[in-house]
């Protein structure tokens, strides 16, 4: 190919990438950009570390477990069940598009995905066991050294290493080019009447100006019971754990609604069971409206136009334990 040629196509195609940008629709919803891999390696990494069950006290429990990612990156529990059997206080969010949160908890109480990464490797209701012990284990797996000097170029492995791994790999987990998406940029077609005529009432309801940006949600914090108050038997206090400000009491982290349909149960505390009762309660609570069936049905339809494309993941091979390592023992 001549110069000349190379110069027209790489021009067309820039001329291509800008009017398809141009079509993006003005919409609170943005559409979900593809991921990009800076560092492959600590990818890898984290993927491995992500399905290690050897992270957890019992040797059973791994990030999988309650993010099953399989499952639209939760356990679909009510809440999760963790170490011991013990069930913890809250609903598993998905950690598909975890990286456009705010903060991550219902509670925020971790500023990033590599803050959170630690809490469930040590908290008593979920691995339960202490980072320490955790950098032990995987320091007697020669396969583990190996790629944590490769990708870090240390010999020794440290809590800061895991948890920087773990939370590349989640940077990886974004969801694009679903069906709505695809009407965002311009194609008509994508939706249907009824799907269309749900997101109209969506946005007319007001239910936007907490679910917006291109996680549909996750970037603010509001209380759970504005209009009406919201009973629930979980103990959970929200924002206010973290503050202890007592205004924030009960104020969670508004969950992302990309690929909801595949998130059930809903809500901090796993209440309610299907997408036509949440929205139900949230049209009760939060906004003062009573949808009708109809009404209720359309949103349904439009929040299931959420789902993109969830990434094809090819299962990990973990390196073998040592001698040293020790074994799993699920009623520890």
């Amino acid at each position: 190919m001549t110069k000349m040629k190379v110069l027209g196509v790489a021009v067309a195609l820039a001329v291509a990438g800008g009017a398809w940008a141009a079509t993006v629709r003005d919409e609170p919803i943005k559409p979900i950009e593809a991921a990009k891999v800076s560092d492959p390696g600590k990818v890898e990494l984290g993927k491995k570390l992500w399905f290690e069950p050897r992270l957890s006290m019992s040797g059973i429990i791994s990030c999988n477990t309650c993010h099953n990612l399989s499952m639209g990156g939760t356990d679909n529990l009510k809440t999760s069940i963790g170490h011991g059997w013990k069930a913890g206080p809250v609903n598993s969010p998905t950690v598909f598009n975890s990286s456009l949160a705010i903060a991550q908890f219902w509670d925020g109480r971790a500023a990033d995905l590599k803050e959170q990464a630690g809490g469930p490797i040590q908290a008593d209701v979920e691995m339960n066991m202490p980072h320490t012990l955790a950098v032990g284990i995987l320091q007697s797996i020669p396969g583990y050294v190996d790629e944590f000097k490769r990708v870090y170029g240390k010999d020794k492995i440290d809590i800061d290493m895991i948890t920087d791994s773990i939370a590349e790999f989640e940077k990886t987990l974004v969801t694009p080019n679903s069906r709505f998406d695809k009407w965002l940029v311009g194609d008509d077609k994508a939706l249907s009447e009824k799907e269309l005529a749900g997101y109209t009432l969506f946005k007319e309801s007001g239910c936007v100006a907490c679910h917006n940006g291109p996680a549909a949600g996750g970037t603010s914090f509001q209380r759970m019971g504005v209009v009406e108050p919201y009973k629930s038997s979980s103990p959970a206090e929200g924002r206010s754990a973290v503050t202890g400000v007592d205004a924030d009491r009960f104020n969670f982290k508004v969950p992302t609604l990309r690929n909801v349909e595949l998130t059930y149960p809903y809500f901090h505390d796993g209440e309610a069971r299907t997408l036509e009762e949440a929205v139900d309660i949230m049209g009760r609570l939060q906004l003062g409206r009573t949808y009708s069936e109809g009404e209720i049905g359309s949103i349904v339809a439009f929040l299931k136009t959420l789902t993109g494309e969830l990434p094809q993941i090819a299962m990990p091979i973990l390196p073998p334990s040592s001698n040293e390592t020790p074994r799993p023992d699920p009623f520890k």
